[in-house]
């Protein structure tokens, strides 16, 4: 037999080894959503992988329940407002493609806890940009290079760092918010009271927070702060304005339980308001240019 013969029995030989790797049941699929479109309404298996992505990363703090429901809108479409996409609510393409790259998806431990009737509300990660992290990691990677080399100083700076406290994640933030909650309140804060006395901007804070105690409003930050109607912010499009470090700062007051406010659930500017219902609240004090109300 030849070298030519021989070569074409190999290439055969490793086709067929090669489609029936490609056959067997024993190979795990890599579960990364279908092709169609996903939009509020939907519901099924692609609405329950597009919630776990998103809730390993922190924008969504709802119930994996496979129904693309408000939360899971909103949580869309902060995702894409983060990522530099397209706000539209709509997963396409190019969601999903990053979703895929900022998140893991375990279908089967998913499935089974849904399953079994647990309601989990923390799938995952933190809420941080898969380019931001790798970038973090290899900063990290740099500076323990340095390290090396410096003796007592690069002790002396790893024992610094060590001393700073944790920024807060999905994971590991006051109460059980996630990092995602804290940024849309500090969002809310900075586009609804930047100007007002700190003292002002933590009472906004606080009655975002307070309304999280009450039955009658949303039962998660991202549906009381999109709720229609609720912040004129969100309504005009202010809201998306990058938060300064002070409205950071009272949202983790309000947080940590600093609630100048006096336990309102609504607020006002009396120079702007049209609404003559919100006048009929009983008011509890006035901070700045706002009067809180019950």
């Amino acid at each position: 037999m030849n070298t030519l013969s021989k070569l074409k029995i190999l290439i055969l030989i490793s086709l067929a080894i090669a489609l029936t790797i490609g056959t067997s049941s024993e190979v795990p699929e890599t579960k990364a959503f279908t092709q169609q479109v996903i939009q509020k309404g939907a519901v099924g298996d692609d609405v329950i992988e597009l919630q776990s992505r998103l809730q390993y990363i922190g924008f969504y703090n709802g119930k994996i329940d496979g129904v693309f429901g408000w939360g899971t809108y909103w949580a869309v479409r902060n995702f894409q407002n983060e990522f530099g996409m397209k706000v539209d609510g709509l997963v396409g393409q190019k969601t999903k493609d990053m979703l895929v790259k900022a998140s893991e998806y375990d279908e089967q431990w998913v499935k089974e806890q849904i399953r079994q009737g647990k309601e989990f509300t923390h799938y995952g990660g933190q809420k941080r940009p898969w380019s931001e992290a790798q970038k973090s990691n290899q900063n990290q990677q740099g500076n323990q290079g340095k390290q090396g080399g410096q003796g007592q100083q690069g002790q002396a700076n790893q024992n610094n760092q060590q001393e700073q406290p944790e920024q807060p994640t999905a994971t590991n933030v006051p109460k059980g918010f996630s990092q995602n909650d804290i940024q849309l309140l500090a969002q809310a804060v900075y586009s609804e009271a930047r100007g007002e006395p700190y003292v002002g901007q933590v009472a906004v804070a606080a009655v975002i927070l307070n309304r999280l105690e009450d039955s009658t409003f949303p039962d998660s930050i991202s549906g009381i702060i999109f709720e229609p109607l609720a912040f004129t912010a969100v309504a005009d499009g202010q809201f998306y304005m990058e938060p300064d470090e002070q409205s950071r700062e009272a949202v983790m007051d309000a947080i940590n339980g600093w609630d100048p406010s006096g336990g309102a659930i609504y607020y006002f500017n009396p120079d702007t308001a049209t609404s003559d219902w919100i006048w009929q609240r009983p008011q509890i004090k006035r901070i700045g240019k706002h009067i809180f109300c019950k």
